[in-house]
């Protein structure tokens, strides 16, 4: 089993980390109910989140 020399940096590994996450692309979808694209887990432009209203 490999087993590295020193311990990387919080920056090396950090570094390391963000490039798969510059490929993301957000992914919408469209609410039938609302009429309207948002993403997952957010809350809608006029307020909507799992099809209940909240204030903004």
């Amino acid at each position: 089993m490999a087993v590295q020399k020193s311990k990387k940096s919080r920056s090396k590994r950090n570094s390391r980390r963000s490039n798969n996450y510059s490929l993301f692309i957000p992914v919408l979808y469209f609410n039938k109910k609302n009429k309207e694209y948002s993403l997952y887990h957010n809350i809608s432009k006029k307020g909507f989140y799992k099809n209940k209203k909240y204030k903004i």
